[in-house]
């Protein structure tokens, strides 16, 4: 555990630039553009279900108003910073890509090999980072960035005479929230397990263009699989495939994305219904519980074997390489 811990911190070291100051720099230019509006006025006009909130305007709302908008800011304030979740696909996904190449590329990896430290251990520490320790610490930094965001928000509102800093403090999604959205970080281990294999194997393989053969060769295959479909006429069901196989060997590192894995999806067909008939909290609850339904999945337990079987292949692969 001790050697684990520092190959990861030492994938930090190296990739800081990347892993840090990348999803840092997306939340302090989210946080300019909020401030920003808020002083100039633009966007002053507030829209939460039947209450709008023009500029220049002062409110009172009833009790029934006001316990909706405290509701819907409450359940909405921990994705107020979505940007840095699509963020987190693409880190993941270039970090994952360059992890075994680029130490091959520079020739560190002689150096790296020098030491007493398996290749086993050197590849997991990688795998690591990129399913727990990056979206752990883009879920902090889009978490801390939502919270700020919030309180300008709230602050802007008290600015038109509605006081909401007690009800939206005191209101029980405002402390479980977060909570789910950290819970959701194993959902998102295994539903980008094949991704970050797929990723890694490439990376260890490929001696050139590490991004033209993860991406092309499963683009090309898609190509070939619609030709076979509507050219040959095989009865190939190609969007299928697409959708089940190369899909996720490329969006699967996007958080989310398990919302479209079989007896899954139908539930995220009806978050609209829940949200308008029963309410916000309904429809985060909603969104919860259909995350973890998709680990039960066939689609995300094979796709978490071959994951492992990619990263072992991986494995297998540094051993037997030693520059590009």
């Amino acid at each position: 555990m001790k050697t684990m811990k520092w190959l990861v911190r030492r994938e930090v070291w190296e990739h800081k630039g990347m892993l840090a100051w990348a999803p840092l720099a997306v939340a302090a230019l989210m946080l300019v553009f909020v401030l920003v509006a808020a002083i100039k006025g633009h966007g002053a006009t507030l829209q939460f279900n039947d209450v709008q909130i023009e500029p220049d305007m002062t409110v009172q709302l009833g009790a029934r108003q006001q316990q909706a908008m405290t509701d819907t800011i409450a359940t909405v304030f921990p994705v107020g910073a979505i940007p840095l979740y699509a963020t987190l696909g693409f880190i993941v996904f270039f970090y994952s890509l360059g992890a075994l190449y680029d130490e091959r590329r520079d020739r560190s990896i002689l150096f790296w090999k020098s030491l007493p430290v398996s290749d086993t251990a050197t590849v997991l520490s990688k795998a690591l980072l990129a399913l727990v320790g990056i979206p752990l610490f883009i879920v902090a930094v889009e978490l801390a960035t939502s919270l700020v965001m919030l309180a300008i928000m709230l602050v802007l509102l008290a600015t038109k005479g509605v006081y909401l800093f007690g009800p939206v403090l005191t209101h029980p999604q405002f402390w479980l929230g977060p909570l789910k959205v950290l819970s959701l970080l194993p959902v998102y281990a295994l539903w980008a397990l094949p991704a970050v294999g797929w990723l890694l194997l490439v990376s260890a393989w490929a001696r050139s263009k590490p991004f033209l053969w993860a991406v092309g060769v499963p683009l090309l295959t898609m190509a070939l699989l619609a030709w076979a479909e509507k050219g040959l006429r095989l009865g190939i069901d190609s969007g299928w495939l697409v959708q089940k196989f190369i899909g996720r060997l490329l969006i699967s590192v996007a958080p989310g994305t398990w919302l479209m894995a079989d007896n899954v999806i139908h539930r995220a067909r009806d978050l609209d219904i829940a949200a308008n008939v029963r309410g916000p909290v309904a429809a985060s609850d909603l969104i919860f519980q259909s995350s973890w339904a998709a680990v039960a999945t066939p689609e995300t337990i094979i796709g978490a074997l071959a994951g492992i079987g990619m990263i072992a292949a991986a494995i297998w692969l540094r051993r037997r390489r030693e520059e590009t």
